[in-house]
């Protein structure tokens, strides 16, 4: 393989592997919105990282160390490059956590419009019914209906009221959502 895809510093890792600080934080002028719900889970995850999974990798990879030649010790081996991921992803997660701006929308006055933290009824030109949750992008579940706010169906989305027809642009053409209802709830796990 040429040097020129392989780092040359002795650790093992190639250059392809996904860079999740460059990642981390979003495009400038981009605010990083995140539902408490959501806030929480990145936290939580981060300390049982820091408090759990770190030390008990350490704790192996210095009992691996111990055992001497370290180049065939596949414990001490597999070890550090695990360590190397629990420490990208808890910079990842500490970056996250410091540039989220926490939005409840609980505390929504204005509930008859589509905003950062509403659930949204809508139907297609096709007839189907659709119903999405609009979270930040830390929270997106395509699974259980969650859309990132930046997601083009958000942005035809926001701002939108119930009864309200609002186009949205798609590589095949434009398409008609008619909001049928726009609520606010507490997001569940």
């Amino acid at each position: 393989m040429s040097k020129a895809f392989v780092r040359d510093d002795g650790d093992g890792e190639d250059l392809d592997d996904f860079d999740e600080d460059a990642a981390a934080s979003p495009a400038p002028g981009v605010r990083n919105y995140i539902t408490p719900a959501g806030f929480a889970r990145l936290k939580t995850e981060l300390l049982h990282l820091i408090d759990v999974d770190r030390p008990e990798v350490v704790r192996v990879v210095s009992w691996a160390a111990s055992n001497g030649d370290r180049s065939e010790n596949g414990d001490y081996l597999y070890g550090k490059k695990r360590l190397r991921e629990i420490d990208r992803r808890i910079r990842f997660l500490t970056k996250r956590i410091d540039a989220a701006d926490v939005v409840d929308p609980m505390q929504r006055e204005d509930v008859d419009q589509a905003f950062f933290g509403a659930t949204v009824r809508y139907r297609r030109d096709s007839g189907a019914e659709e119903t999405v949750t609009i979270v930040g992008i830390d929270e997106v579940d395509p699974a259980r209906g969650r859309i990132s706010w930046i997601s083009p169906v958000a942005k035809a989305l926001l701002k939108a009221r119930e009864g309200d027809v609002v186009v949205l642009k798609t590589p095949v053409g434009e398409e008609r959502l008619e909001i049928e209802e726009v609520i606010y709830r507490p997001l569940e796990d």
